[in-house]
């Protein structure tokens, strides 16, 4: 079973919380995305695509703290989601040293920027705010081993579109995993840029 080969950390925060048996979805994709193949990951809401994200970041960084450049980042749609998938982190990170860091929009660069320097893992940011952050010098990408774009389908918008391409340019090398309802245009036109040669798993 998935949960059974995870971090001792999560698999003690799983059975904190009352989690004991994975979703279809997370007994198809756990293992791949542990490989650390790229992958384009669809399924309905309520399949457990979030807390598969959340539990395969954590994996992927040992559920430890290092360094100060954040190693994981995760693009979201918006400022609401952003704080949204934030909280999920903190359910499982409550007990670990491991940082996580959502860079809200509202807040001015400077503060971001600052904030940021001190220590960060995992980083939750919308594509504008990552862009912006980068022009700035506001964010250290050498360091990023998973980048992960939850609820893709946003990447119809074209300034959304441009800015993850922007910011894959910045990565010399990464795993990628996308999170969507269904496979669409926007997120398709990807397989074309940094997703080449990428698997799919639809559940």
């Amino acid at each position: 079973m998935p949960f059974k080969k995870l971090h001792v950390h999560l698999k003690e925060t799983l059975e904190r919380l009352e989690i004991t048996t994975p979703t279809q979805f997370q007994k198809e994709t756990i293992s791949f995305i542990k490989s650390g193949v790229n992958l384009f990951c669809t399924a309905e809401k309520g399949s457990g695509k979030t807390t598969t994200l959340v539990l395969t970041t954590l994996q992927k960084l040992k559920c430890e703290a290092e360094g100060t450049a954040p190693r994981a980042i995760v693009l979201v749609e918006d400022n609401e989601k952003g704080k949204e998938l934030n909280e999920v982190f903190l359910r499982y990170t409550r007990y670990s040293e491991l940082r996580v860091y959502h860079a809200n929009e509202k807040e001015h660069i400077d503060l971001l920027k600052s904030e940021i320097f001190e220590g960060v893992d995992v980083l939750i940011a919308t594509p504008k705010t990552i862009d912006k952050l980068l022009l700035q010098y506001g964010v250290n990408t050498s360091n990023v081993k998973l980048f992960s774009i939850d609820d893709a389908e946003f990447l119809s918008q074209a300034n959304a579109y441009k800015s993850v391409l922007a910011i894959t340019q910045s990565i010399s090398k990464c795993q990628y995993v996308i999170y969507a309802e269904k496979m669409t245009p926007g997120i398709q036109r990807l397989e074309a840029t940094f997703m080449e040669h990428s698997n799919i798993i639809s559940v």
